[in-house]
């Protein structure tokens, strides 16, 4: 029986039932076989000898070319991810074999991929430190070098299940069941073997040995063979729990990174140096930006004056072009009532992601002289038998019921509510990062509630609106993920026809934004499709930031109407729109992006005079007051430090410019400009400084106006 196999140029190939991946590879060309390292299958990353047994489309995955320096070449970002996938997964599984082998008493728990590499959790009594990473290393690279393959095997449940309690390793036995209970109808191994050996033997007492083969229970896939991993190395150790319980089995986490050349690792671990320089928590703290405190709360940001100009900066920004496209400012309050998020769904449905709720005293007091328990409480608060109320998770409940409170007709829609409205959040204590993740943030956010055939228009200008920021700020590297639904799931709400449009709505916008995008079926929520927009800052790592959704549940579960021209009611759809996402992460990775040094127009000291001695403050005065009048931020450095050593403070502040004034200044009313990055630009007329400083604010350009004197 043959098979028809549907190529990613549309064109298909025939072949028998049971063909893998590499097979359809060398249908077509000797070159695609051997670069071939794995395959989607319907959308599904599989091994490149994985068994195709029905018709199905296909996309090979190759290992990326190399230019003449070694920097692997990807297709695009959907090779490299998958590509990189393959390799990690691969090697954590040989660094697991590394470990086992210098370490013999080591269990395996977990050990998957990551974005920038792998992990695996082991248990064992022996600390492992940053010393032993050398010997890990060496011994990965004995692996690597030998050159095996990576082969699937499959037991039945019930074999695969006996095996497991034979070698009596309850991790591995708990991955197991979590597999079957997801749907798992056999059990898999992959054996890092020397292919002269029959992978059956990979099933007796001799297992997890490196006498020629290594196994480990897993799903998989994986690259064809150890020689394709071209550099890898570890990178960190950490503790973890089984199952992310602090009151389980401690684990040691150890992580790595892999890459398909050296050139390549090279290049990731001058990134990481690069990021540590430009780290936020270190940059916001040197230049007084924002401070997080214990007495006030972990996650909890506090904007020091300097960080609350940049923020009040692009509020303005912001509000400005949402004022041009009528959108209205509304303030809502900080906490509301648990009714409110049961209608929503935020509660109970979401709490552990929530503060807990407020309960009055009274309620209290009256509950606990009852005998209540906390467990009984909990259910009554799910079950809403007792009210309360919840510092907000979200601000969309507030806006519905904004546009709740008047009657509606379809002369007035849409109707776009916009707020920089904070929430809050319960994120794990190991998790907060910063003011990239907090437990407090405020989001530009705003809610556009609209007819149908006003959609594609509402969607569009929202785009418009990200891409306006974006380039203001020069994030023109950016990528849109379209998510939309499954066409096989059951989880979405509303009839296909609504569906159809709003994912033609989100399609047509992202296709007219000119940037890569790519759509991803079953990413959508349950509600409606939505567009996320990923940045890719100035070293190269990237950034989910702004977000798009179209939403049909919740103008339903609040019985949303409006009166259409027909005298009939009819429900809104509703937009969640947040260019910036929230205004701490964004600044965080603002901050990061520009390394401290701001624009001009956002940077919270734009001009510092620094006169060369204390007979010329009367003229840095008389600067200050020009500038100041003209709605610059200046300073004056009055203090008794020699010029280099104030051009130095000035320099670690990031200011933009720095004005010298002297005698010849002073007789000649000009000023001596430095720029922070463009060194000295020699004497300019104040006036003409004044003029083209404004200008730059203004014009919110990126680089300095104001230009080197002839």
């Amino acid at each position: 029986m043959n098979i028809n196999v549907k190529l990613p140029d549309g064109n298909s190939v025939e072949l028998p039932q049971n063909s893998t991946p590499y097979d359809v590879a060398a249908s077509i060309g000797a070159g695609l076989a051997k670069a071939a390292i794995g395959a989607r299958v319907n959308g599904t990353l599989v091994d490149v000898t994985s068994p195709i047994t029905s018709d199905c489309d296909i996309s090979i995955i190759t290992a990326p070319r190399q230019d003449k320096k070694g920097n692997s070449k990807f297709r695009d970002t959907a090779h490299q991810d998958d590509a990189l996938y393959l390799l990690r997964h691969s090697t954590a599984h040989v660094m697991a074999e590394a470990i086992a082998n210098l370490w013999p008493d080591t269990e395996l728990a977990y050990g998957p991929p990551l974005e920038t590499g792998f992990y695996y959790d082991i248990k064992l009594d022996t600390p492992i430190s940053s010393d032993d990473f050398a010997k890990i290393e060496a011994e990965m690279a004995k692996i690597i070098a030998s050159n095996r393959p990576f082969k699937r095997y499959d037991l039945p449940i019930a074999e695969g299940m006996d095996k497991l309690k034979a070698e009596n390793n309850k991790y591995k036995i708990d991955n197991a069941e979590r597999a079957i209970e997801g749907g798992a109808q056999s059990l898999s191994w992959y054996v890092t073997g020397d292919p002269s050996l029959d992978t059956a033997c990979a099933t007796d007492d001799s297992a997890n040995t490196s006498e020629g083969y290594w196994e480990d229970l897993c799903q998989g896939p994986h690259v064809p063979n150890t020689s394709l991993i071209g550099a890898s190395k570890v990178m960190s150790i950490a503790s973890s729990n089984w199952h992310g319980d602090v009151n389980s089995d401690r684990f040691q986490r150890v992580y790595g990174t892999a890459f398909f050349s050296e050139k390549d690792l090279e290049t990731y671990l001058g990134k990481l140096e690069e990021a540590k320089a430009r780290d936020h928590r270190v940059i916001g703290q040197k230049l007084g930006l924002f401070a997080i405190d214990d007495k006030v709360g972990q996650g909890l940001v506090l904007w020091k004056p300097k960080g609350g100009i940049i923020r009040d900066e692009l509020q303005k920004f912001i509000g400005e072009h949402l004022t041009k496209q009528g959108y209205f400012q509304v303030f809502t309050p900080h906490i509301g009532k648990l009714d409110l998020y049961r209608t929503s769904g935020h509660f109970p449905y979401y709490q552990d992601s929530q503060f807990p709720p407020i309960i009055s005293r009274e309620q209290i007091k009256s509950l606990a002289d009852e005998g209540c328990s906390c467990s009984q409480l909990a259910n009554m608060l799910e079950d809403g038998d007792v009210d309360g109320y919840m510092l907000k998770p979200m601000n969309c409940p507030h806006h519905i019921q904004i546009y709740a409170s008047e009657k509606r007709s379809y002369r007035d829609l849409p109707i776009r509510l916009a707020e920089f409205g904070t929430v809050y959040r319960w994120e794990q204590s190991g998790e907060l990062n910063g003011m990239t993740r907090v437990r407090g943030f405020t989001q530009d956010d705003a809610h556009l509630f609209v007819m149908p055939e006003q959609l594609d228009e509402e969607v569009q200008g929202c785009l418009d609106l990200v891409k306006v920021i974006f380039e203001t700020l020069g994030l023109k590297d950016f990528r849109v993920r379209v998510s939309l639904r499954d066409p096989d799931g059951t989880k979405y709400v509303g009839n296909p026809e609504d569906w159809d449009r709003a994912e033609s709505a989100c399609i047509k916008a992202a296709e007219s934004l000119g940037v890569p995008f790519s759509m991803e079926p079953g990413e959508a929520a349950f509600y409606g499709p939505k567009i996320d927009f990923v940045v890719k800052d100035v070293i190269g790592r990237e950034w989910q930031l702004g977000t798009v959704q179209v939403d049909y549940q919740l103008p339903q579960r609040f019985e949303l109407s409006y009166v259409g021209s027909d005298n009939a009611e009819h429900t809104p759809i509703m937009i969640h729109r947040a260019p910036f996402g929230s205004m701490e992460r964004f600044v965080g990775v603002l901050i990061e992006h520009f390394n401290g040094s701001f624009p001009l127009w956002l940077n919270p000291e734009q001009v510092r005079v620094l006169p060369i001695s204390d007979k010329f403050v009367d003229y840095a005065e008389e600067v200050k007051d020009k500038l100041f009048a003209e709605g610059v931020r200046v300073t004056i450095d009055k203090g008794n430090d020699r010029l280099n050593g104030k051009i130095k403070v000035a320099q670690e502040d990031r200011v933009c410019y720095m004005l010298v004034v002297g005698r010849k200044d002073k007789e000649a009313g000009t000023v001596s400009v430095r720029h922070r990055s463009e060194g000295d630009l020699g004497a300019v007329p104040t006036d003409e400084f004044v003029a083209n400083i404004v200008e730059e604010i203004k014009t919110k350009a990126l680089g300095p106006l104001v230009k080197a004197s002839n």
